[in-house]
């Protein structure tokens, strides 16, 4: 997606919640000065973990933003398997309604690992993060 075209999404979101940039800026924790850059086309689009904060204060999924800022574009054809799997774990980092407790931070997990918690997320959520390359 184009980054302007992402910022004016992000715009459309904000004034939907007849949201201030100082409201977007309360409610989300992102300062009001980034904000105004994404939304002008002036900033790429934010990294996962902002946008998580982003996704709450404008009452949308994670998901919606991740896939309107690209971080979901293909990624069975363009990514490879490992990168699959780490982009699926950081989607799951960043769903503010599935709680992984405090232990688990991503680092020191290894492929195998990230790939086990993957499965686990689907399972219990229905949601299909890894689609099978055939």
């Amino acid at each position: 997606m184009e980054e302007s075209n992402f910022g004016q999404f992000m715009k459309s979101l904000r004034e939907r919640q007849r949201m201030s940039m100082r409201d977007a800026e309360k409610e989300s924790g992102v300062s009001n000065a980034y904000i105004s850059q994404i939304e002008k086309g002036d900033r790429p689009p934010p990294r996962p973990d902002i946008l998580k904060k982003l996704a709450r204060a404008y009452k949308v999924t994670v998901r919606e933003l991740l896939m309107r800022a690209g971080y979901f574009d293909d990624p069975e054809v363009t990514a490879t398997e490992e990168e699959r799997i780490e982009a699926a774990f950081q989607y799951i980092l960043s769903d503010p309604d599935y709680k992984l407790g405090t232990r688990i931070r991503g680092e020191s997990l290894g492929i195998e690992a990230k790939r086990g918690i993957v499965i686990v997320y689907e399972t219990l959520t229905g949601k299909k993060l890894l689609t099978p390359i055939i």
